[in-house]
């Protein structure tokens, strides 16, 4: 049995949370059930599995995203083999390992236990009472965050030594760990067993890729010199004057897939969530100033000689306000990405579709992960003289938050976050009772608080609409009624002013019975209540 899971991003602390630990527990219990399940076979005998590969499909460490890279002169795309560069990912990498210890402990658990599974008859039905150890194996493959332990070298092979011990990997660490799956031999085996191909998927994405995996990216300098340093320094200049919920926001900032998508959501949450026009503004003037600055770093500047696209002009229209189109921003961004990666969608499938392991019918399964968004997508079908082979694209997605954008509008600059974890799992020969493969994504919706709905189009002085009804010790009530300007449920003067003149918001263009969207500057009046 084969199972991979990609995207974990695990970091260092300094730029987020990441996933909580109990998250691998479950992923252990899993990977238990999944190999009970596996060794019924097509005869419905049951014979317990030899081994489990688990494959980590890239990003899993997060060298990337970490503000450490903003107390050193050392930035990703300098030289590797300089021993500030080396110090500064070693640094981040063994914090890292230190900040995830209790989920990596499930790893190493994982290496040395294996998973427990019943015991088989000699007729072939499982003894419950009985059981038996099925060992697990880890194998290490990087994406475009955690590519530096792809780099060669006696101090790289120290330190992937260091990160094997730790994870409990069976990825050799006297080599680079694999980019892709013919670096090692025992994991291209293990995929051929399986009739899968997977990589993490970066190749196909022009701002995390340029041709060598030992080499940096557009996409580290996006997060390094403008993800990094825009949340530290809106924290630092507008930390008493933005409200506690837009802060908040603004650290989910690295969950926004695709990046480049990430003045789109800034723009959505300052207008729901900052009724100052002016804390607005500022907020944006400093993402456009960081913006100019990265736009001019020299290994941004170099990128616009070779691009057959206008890839700096680009990046202004994409990420600066100042130069945003007056409709259609987000749209035009998608679309763009998708002409630089030469595709029709954001969907990967269409890569999948050149693969030769594909065109070759070697594979039955392609996988990628990169894009956090788990899919399936069948390829092909063919049948000759009864034979069968169906081929299918899958996506790992990821083990982190996402935020979605919104459809109902284009013009909308909306999202609705959730927390995911996905698996793949293939099967090899008759397990699984003959089944190829099975894939499970869970996605737990985000709590928000209820209470107060601000508007920002509208001042406060206009008359007040009957949706909500202001009740000093009753949470709002919301009845149907025409979108208008809303009362915050808290008494103030009249003269106070809640709402931002003169900065409208597109409405939907049908009616709907209740306000369009809702965010709370205060606590639920349910929230002190027990549950």
């Amino acid at each position: 049995m084969l199972v991979i899971i990609s995207d974990l991003h695990l970091t260092d602390g300094t730029s987020g949370q990441t996933i909580s630990p109990g998250a691998f527990e479950l992923l252990g219990e899993r990977l238990a059930d999944l190999a009970a399940a596996a060794s019924f076979r097509r005869d419905g005998r049951y014979e317990p599995i030899e081994q489990i590969d688990l494959v980590l499909l890239g990003d899993v460490l997060d060298v990337i995203r970490s503000n450490r890279w903003l107390k050193t002169t050392a930035r990703p795309w300098g030289d590797p083999t300089d021993e500030g560069f080396f110090s500064t990912v070693a640094e981040i990498t063994a914090e890292t390992l230190r900040q995830n210890d209790r989920s990596f402990s499930q790893f190493r658990r994982l290496a040395r236990d294996g998973v427990t599974i019943p015991c088989a008859t000699r007729d072939g039905r499982p003894v419950t009472e009985l059981t038996i150890p099925v060992p697990v194996r880890t194998h290490y493959m990087v994406g475009n965050h955690d590519w530096f332990f792809h780099l060669p070298g006696e101090k790289y092979n120290r330190l992937r030594s260091q990160v094997a011990t730790h994870m409990g990997l069976a990825t050799y660490p006297d080599a680079p760990f694999p980019h892709e799956p013919w670096e090692s031999n025992e994991l291209l085996q293990s995929m051929r067993r399986h009739k899968v191909f997977a990589r993490h998927g970066d190749v196909f994405d022009p701002f995390n890729f340029e041709g060598d995996r030992n080499s940096s990216s557009l996409g580290d300098v996006i997060v390094i010199e403008l993800l990094n340093r825009f949340g530290l320094q809106v924290e630092r200049e507008l930390g008493d004057d933005l409200p506690l919920s837009a802060l908040a926001g603004l650290r989910e900032i690295d969950n926004i897939r695709p990046l480049l998508l990430v003045p789109v959501w800034i723009d959505g949450l300052l207008e729901r969530a900052c009724p100052q026009p002016a804390v607005r503004k500022q907020v944006k003037k400093i993402w456009d100033e960081l913006a100019d600055e990265f736009l001019e770093q020299p290994f941004v500047r170099e990128r616009d000689t070779w691009c057959p696209v206008d890839i700096v002009d680009g990046l202004q229209k994409a990420l600066k306000f100042s130069r945003r189109l007056s409709v259609g921003w987000a749209s035009w961004v998608a679309e763009w990405i998708c002409e630089l990666r030469g595709a029709s969608s954001s969907s990967y499938y269409m890569h999948a579709l050149a693969e030769q392991d594909f065109r070759n019918r070697r594979a039955k399964h392609i996988v990628y992960g990169h894009t956090h968004h788990s899919e399936m997508v069948p390829l092909d079908a063919s049948y000759a003289e009864g034979f069968v082979l169906h081929q299918t694209y899958f996506n790992s997605g990821t083990w982190r938050r996402v935020h979605e954008q919104t459809r109902f509008s284009s013009r909308e600059h909306e999202f609705i976050a959730a927390d995911t974890l996905s698996y793949l799992a293939f099967f090899k020969d008759d397990e699984r009772r003959g089944k190829p493969f099975e894939t499970w994504t869970g996605t737990l919706g985000i709590a928000t608080l209820g209470g107060v709905t601000h508007r920002v189009d509208r001042p406060v002085e206009q008359t007040p609409s009957p949706i909500i009804q202001p009740v000093a010790t009753q949470p709002a009530v919301v009845q149907p009624a025409p979108i208008a300007a809303l009362q915050p449920t808290t008494s103030q003067p009249a003269t106070s002013r809640s709402y931002a003149v003169d900065q409208p918001i597109s409405t939907p263009s049908v009616p709907l019975a209740a306000p369009h969207f809702a965010v709370p500057f205060a606590p639920s009046p349910r929230a002190s209540e027990p549950r």
